[in-house]
């Protein structure tokens, strides 16, 4: 492992300060004859369609567009794209806004369907007469539904990259072409939540440019996306299975439950003014993860893997680490988790198991800077849970198995 030449602290210090910077010598005018005008655009696709909250039988594709629209999905099977869906709530369509979330349902495990969204321009919205527009298509793109019943999973996970749009695409070209089924964001892929534009530019056009069109991916918040003006927007964003930043789910062999372990210090710190509840989320969750361990589906998977971004143990001992292991360490024993994979720290480490204390290896992935970034790679089928995790040149720097008979663990850094 690298030396690090800035600590984490160090590192959010100096990223807040430029994007500070950055917003102040920004802006969205123009100067026509002496006068400042805002420049008008015309309509069209702020971002390509991205995919959401997978299972069997539904997902969700979300898309934005940069004036207000009537939005669908074209989407069938063996390239005929003879059905139609709409978001509809209480005998509304879903209209006039430029956000869209559309769950295609009913679809079958296992299948390959092409799609496309229809976005039409709403030029007038009266209480008794709508006067459209233009009328845009997107390229048609295809996506495979999971399978009920399938032996395995691939996921690939990523951590830490702080407002670096870059390293989505260079991450994922570490896989190269290895087959994976969905990416999981694992917090902190911003410094903090500025605006609507942040989000395009810095997350959703790299994922839809690498991958987003045709693979799902999740998302947990990070403490830094708890941060900023719009952290209160950022989750209609997202689209995760429960439709929180805390959920659970099985694809393949392995259960997976995700928690969102919110913000570092303590609720009382100033820098908060007063306006964050973390400690009382993070005990709606341990209530949550008390009921999740006696499930079914829990109990009875072949692997158990818990996703959250600050780690209950290597942490520096801040508040948001201690308070999680107060929360959620004991329930982890106690529900025989098989793995943790975190972030945070911004130092790659693969920990292995301390019984009597976390019964289960916990893995920390690295970033943001080159050089410590890592892309972390997940596999499992019936009998054996396997975990990679690589540098940004490639380079393996740690790894763990484990084998369902004998619960034996592999590991090495």
């Amino acid at each position: 492992m690298s030396k690090k030449s800035i600590s984490r602290r160090g590192f959010v210090s100096l990223v807040s300060k430029a994007g500070a910077l950055g917003a102040l010598i920004s802006t969205p005018f123009i100067s026509k004859a002496g006068e400042l005008i805002k420049e008008e655009e015309e309509f069209g696709f702020l971002t390509l369609p991205y995919l959401q909250s997978p299972t069997a039988t539904s997902i969700t594709i979300m898309w934005l567009t940069n004036k207000k629209a009537f939005c669908w999905i074209d989407y069938g099977e063996n390239g005929i794209l003879d059905k139609k869906a709409y978001a509809s709530h209480n005998g509304l369509i879903e209209a006039n806004c430029g956000l869209n979330k559309i769950k295609l349902e009913n679809l079958e495990s296992g299948k390959v369907y092409q799609y496309r969204v229809v976005a039409k321009e709403i030029l007038d919205f009266k209480p008794y007469k709508v006067t459209y527009g233009k009328t845009l298509n997107s390229e048609s793109y295809s996506f495979k539904t999971f399978e009920t019943k399938s032996d395995n999973v691939s996921m690939l996970i990523m951590n830490d990259l702080h407002d670096r749009p870059e390293s989505i695409g260079h991450l994922i070209n570490l896989n190269k072409n290895d087959p994976y089924d969905l990416i999981f964001f694992n917090g902190d892929m911003f410094d903090y939540q500025t605006d609507e534009k942040q989000i395009i530019n810095h997350m959703l056009k790299p994922c839809t440019d690498a991958f987003a069109t045709k693979t799902p991916f999740m998302y947990v918040r990070g403490n830094h996306e708890t941060r900023g003006k719009f952290a209160r927007e950022f989750v209609n964003y997202f689209d995760n299975i429960s439709g929180n930043f805390f959920f659970a789910f099985t694809q393949g062999p392995v259960r997976f439950v995700c928690l969102d372990t919110g913000e570092d210090k303590e609720d009382t710190h100033p820098v908060y003014a007063g306006i964050v509840d973390f400690d009382h989320y993070r005990e709606v969750q341990a209530q949550w993860l008390a009921n999740e361990i006696k499930k079914p589906e829990f109990r009875k998977a072949s692997f158990r893997v818990v996703l959250m971004h600050i780690p209950h143990y290597y942490s520096e001992e801040e508040h948001g680490s201690t308070h999680s292991r107060k929360m959620f360490a004991d329930l982890f024993n106690k529900g025989k988790v098989d793995m943790v994979i975190c972030g945070h720290t911004h130092t790659y480490k693969v920990h292995d198991r301390k019984p009597g204390t976390h019964n289960y290896p916990i893995i920390i992935g690295g970033g943001p800077q080159n050089g410590e970034r890592t892309l972390i790679k997940l596999k499992a089928n019936t009998r054996k849970l396997s975990l990679q995790m690589l540098n940004d040149n490639g380079n393996e720097v740690g790894s763990y198995a484990l084998g369902k008979d004998a619960r034996k663990q592999d590991w090495s850094i």
